[in-house]
């Protein structure tokens, strides 16, 4: 099959695909990681609403997506960035996502589901102290504690607003962790995903930065699962997760260089320190490949593993690339090209985040990786796309 795309020059060129398909596992595998994968939301383009303003969600594409993933062995890390949360998705509207998950997972035995409490319901000018602060993440997490929900502590940019150094951040976290009716993932999110994350911790050099993390968490490292980490930064990861307490995991979320931190060096003090296990935006536009990759790891192959993931490097890196507080819009086309959702219509429009050069790059990127579902609607879409657009 033949197309059209455009390049960087805003020239046609013709692309030929390869149209290897994606195999699909046959039955849900078992992994030796804990593995999340940030999901997506899907839209609803025919709603009668303000797209900017409102988010209305095509509910039943939504849990479809989650089914698909829980059925490939993944855990749902719900409500994240992924899913546009602070850029588009309300709470109101992350709170009925997190039920509605929570309700959707019972259909499958063990299905892991963690839910993103932040503190993101806060008008900018509503928020003074770090009293404010600590009594949003209140509000969010008695909510979805209520609902049997596992929490993941989100960075706060209310919190980045309001805090004098790292004793603010040490305050805030100690507050939450300890009232948390089970262990939480905590979650850093470098400034490349969220500009208004600069400097968290209480600090610009992240040497010092990262010891004020590692600070909260061996004071409450028993009731802290893991930490996800997004710094895009591979050796900062390694040593981080080596200076964790026992028992406390490293979630990698570097969409950069996943395969070979959750495959993992040997060398830390125990095994949940020699590897990551893994909480990745990039899970849900490669989510079978992943999966059959994990598979292989769980039965000793590591270097089938490392094989597997070694051609998705690319367009994860493509689709993360700066702004990376864009991938969402990669990651929502990717899911429309495998025929998940009906269209490539994103909550507060953003699916113009990213150019038709971009996208045709993804298209080629994903192919020559083996992503498609289905090469012939993939190119079918792709065409459609651009008909459009160009």
């Amino acid at each position: 099959m033949d197309i059209q795309l455009i390049n960087n020059l805003g020239n046609r060129f013709n692309y030929t695909l390869l149209a290897n398909a994606t195999a699909m596992p046959k039955e849900t595998p078992s992994f030796n990681r804990i593995v999340y994968s940030a999901a997506h939301v899907v839209s609803n383009p025919l709603a009668a609403a303000d797209p900017w303003l409102k988010t209305p969600l095509d509910w039943e594409a939504t849990l479809a997506y989650r089914r698909y993933l829980w059925s490939l062995g993944f855990g749902v890390a719900e409500a994240m960035d992924t899913a546009q949360r602070g850029m588009g998705l309300d709470w109101p509207t992350s709170l009925a996502l997190i039920q509605h998950t929570l309700d959707a997972a019972k259909e499958f035995p063990n299905a892991l589901v963690a839910s993103g409490c932040g503190t993101d319901h806060l008008e900018p000018d509503q928020v003074k102290s770090l009293d404010d602060v600590i009594r949003a993440y209140e509000h969010q997490m008695e909510a979805i504690e209520a609902l049997g929900g596992k929490l993941i502590i989100m960075a706060s940019r209310a919190l980045v607003k309001v805090a004098k150094g790292p004793d603010d951040y040490e305050k805030v976290y100690a507050r939450i962790i300890s009232q948390a009716k089970q262990p939480v993932i905590l979650h850093w999110l470098g400034d490349m995903f969220d500009p208004a994350l600069n400097g968290y911790w209480g600090y610009q050099d992240l040497d010092k930065a990262t010891q004020t993390a590692l600070d909260i968490i061996h004071a409450y490292k028993n009731k802290v699962d893991g930490i996800k980490v997004s710094l895009l930064d591979k050796h900062r990861e390694i040593n981080m997760r080596r200076r964790l307490p026992a028992g406390v995991r490293m979630y990698t979320g570097d969409d950069f260089n996943y395969p070979e931190l959750i495959a993992g060096d040997g060398m830390g003090a125990e095994t949940v320190h020699q590897q990551s296990d893994a909480l990745l935006g990039i899970f849900d536009a490669i989510a079978p490949t992943a999966s059959n990759a994990l598979q292989q790891l769980a039965l000793g192959n590591s270097k089938g593993f490392i094989q597997t993931l070694e051609p998705t490097l690319a367009l994860s890196r493509h689709i993360f690339q700066a702004p990376t507080r864009f991938y969402k819009t990669g990651v929502v086309f990717m899911a429309w090209l495998n025929g998940h959702q009906s269209h490539f219509s994103m909550v507060g429009g953003q699916q113009s985040a990213r150019s038709v050069q971009h996208l045709c790059d993804l298209f080629v990127l994903a192919d020559k990786a083996g992503l498609f579902l289905n090469p012939e609607l993939a190119h079918d879409r792709m065409g459609a796309y651009l008909k459009i657009h160009t």
